[in-house]
């Protein structure tokens, strides 16, 4: 019973906060979601063994896709990427503004992201949404920026991909998977505290 009063009060975890209109909704989502992004990719440390920063971004990528629906999900990261693009100061500090740092060392994690993103909601709103599947449904859009990241690295430094994922995917791998845990931690008990919230109500 407390799963089921979960899984029903899941949708609202993103749209409590919004206005009741759709249009505005979706246009309040974006621009919070994409400052999230920004904020999330200046907490940045570079490391001297790989081009690719450690930063909390793939953690927000992994948590707005938890929450909002697939198209949106994809269409905040767009509108982040076209920020960026513009050279407005929303991507990490190490490297140029604007379209080039899309051409750099973690370009390829960049451009993934939307794809990433649309995969992971599309995963939590067929799966039960349950906290093991909220992690392996945020694991599997790690995968996807991991492995496009790394391809974009191979082809920009003309490695093999094995290089490019020792110095792009295994430095990070268990970072990650705490970002995993705690993007899926953060939302499923949102979720429990809307249920017991939405029970003592009665």
């Amino acid at each position: 019973m407390a799963e089921t009063q979960i899984q029903k009060s899941f949708p609202a975890a993103a749209s409590s906060f919004l206005p009741n209109s759709r249009a505005t909704r979706a246009v309040v989502a974006v621009l919070a979601g994409s400052a999230l992004l920004a904020a999330s990719a200046h907490v940045s440390i570079p490391f001297f063994f790989t081009p690719v920063p450690f930063t909390l971004q793939p953690m927000a990528v992994l948590l707005l896709a938890l929450m909002l629906e697939p198209s949106l999900a994809f269409a905040t990261l767009v509108a982040y990427l076209a920020e960026g693009a513009a050279g407005l100061p929303v991507f990490t500090p190490q490297g140029p503004l604007g379209i080039l740092h899309l051409m750099g060392p973690d370009g390829g994690f960049l451009l993934a992201y939307p794809f990433a993103a649309f995969l992971v909601s599309k995963l939590r709103r067929t799966l039960p949404r349950t906290f093991t599947f909220a992690a392996l449904s945020a694991a599997a859009g790690a995968v996807v920026y991991f492995v496009c990241g790394a391809s974009w690295l191979a082809v920009l430094i003309h490695q093999p991909m094995s290089v490019a994922f020792d110095l792009a995917v295994w430095p990070f791998v268990a970072g990650d998977a705490l970002k995993v845990v705690l993007a899926a931690g953060i939302v499923t008990g949102y979720a429990r505290f809307r249920s017991r919230s939405a029970r003592s109500a009665l």
